[in-house]
């Protein structure tokens, strides 16, 4: 294969992607990497001034009319399809669908976790990526193609080691999500896929220093990931490189779980 078609495998010229909890971390690092492969780029996120500020950013360093901010609560349905009606008014499509946004709760076990907080959790994580889901797939449908990405965690798949059942439940949830909407989409050309990220360097103030070295010394390649490292898996399965990958969970773990 020519270095001119591999190049093409991973251009998303001329596609719109539309990613949450984008204004920081993990959908930070994506929605660069999808802009450096030719996207133009919905950004969502609850707090305005940071969404603000890294749309401007992007569009600094991609080009005018590259990255949109869309300020909002997806576990807010009508803030959600406002949204989306937004970035389909402003570039007549949308080709991509990246599910990041939600919360990070350790909460401990499940009698020291309110009702009031597993519904936050719940919320922002799992409820927030249907309400999204469901107000791009007609577009996709439609268009008779697309690609979804929900990005899940290794909670999901082992319960977690100090994170909290709703937040491990919520990740799980995503992961069934996934399968789901794969068997269900298929038939329109959609493709969808989830990311399961182990430890992830994307809040300084997640660990403290002894935290992280014990991390460090279960994880076999001896570090933590690293967003960036999130947003290259995420940008094979937004690909053609990925064209006949559907239904599965992707591990970005650094080989602390081996499946």
């Amino acid at each position: 294969m020519a270095a001119g078609e591999l190049s093409h495998l991973l251009d998303l010229s001329g596609q719109v992607a539309l990613i949450t909890g984008a204004s920081r971390g993990i959908g930070r690092a994506i929605a660069e990497l999808f802009g450096q492969a030719g996207a133009r780029l919905g950004l969502v996120a609850r707090n305005a001034g940071p969404l603000e500020e890294a749309a401007a950013q992007l569009s600094g360093l991609l080009g005018p009319d590259r990255a949109l901010a869309l300020p909002a609560d997806v576990a807010r349905e009508d803030q959600v399809n406002a949204a989306v009606a937004q970035l389909v008014a402003q570039w007549g499509r949308v080709d991509i669908l990246v599910n990041n946004a939600g919360l990070i709760s350790l909460g401990g076990p499940i009698w020291k976790i309110a009702p009031a907080e597993w519904e936050r959790v719940m919320g922002a994580n799992l409820t927030g990526a249907y309400l999204c889901s469901r107000a791009v797939i007609p577009h996709f449908q439609q268009q008779k193609s697309g690609r979804l990405i929900n990005i899940a965690s290794i909670s999901g798949q082992t319960g977690g080691v100090s994170g909290g059942v709703h937040y491990a439940s919520s990740k799980g949830g995503m992961i069934t999500l996934t399968k789901t909407l794969a068997r269900d989409l298929a038939p329109f050309g959609v493709r969808v896929n989830a990311i399961a990220p182990g430890q992830i360097d994307a809040d300084p103030n997640l660990l403290t220093p002894e935290q992280r070295e014990k991390v460090m010394g279960m994880i076999p390649l001896g570090r933590l990931g690293l967003p960036e490292d999130i947003a290259r898996a995420a940008l094979f399965l937004a690909s053609p490189m990925a064209a006949y990958i559907t239904g599965a969970t992707l591990d970005v773990n650094g080989g602390i779980l081996k499946r």
